[in-house]
């Protein structure tokens, strides 16, 4: 995992996503999925990119169940944007990362 990209858990999701001053996108993924893996780099990159700007997260769904399930979360990779604790923006699949940068557009 990229040092710009920090694992969550369900205990700290409302202290570290909710409660955030910054923006922030969690990448709800698990290891044995191929487009979660596909996506990492791309996740990765624009983690480095929007430094400073947007707090990158990923929540492991198979060791934290109660958080995706709040959200509806029925098929991975799935890309929440929260802004002031409201869902922004969601993708889910494999997308460009044209798409991802247009999400992460709205919360900067």
């Amino acid at each position: 995992m990229a040092e710009n990209v920090l694992e969550i858990d369900d205990a700290r999701f409302e202290n570290e996503v909710l409660q955030s001053d910054t923006p922030v996108m969690v990448d709800f993924w698990a290891p044995w999925c191929g487009p979660c893996k596909a996506i990492g780099p791309v996740v990765n990159e624009l983690a480095t990119s929007y430094a400073g700007k947007v707090k990158f997260m990923k929540c492991n769904v198979d060791d934290n169940p109660v958080t995706p399930g709040k959200y509806g979360i029925k098929a991975i990779p799935t890309l929440i944007f929260f802004k002031d604790g409201n869902v922004v923006d969601q993708i889910t699949g494999m997308v460009a990362k044209g798409k991802l940068e247009e999400s992460l557009g709205k919360l900067v």
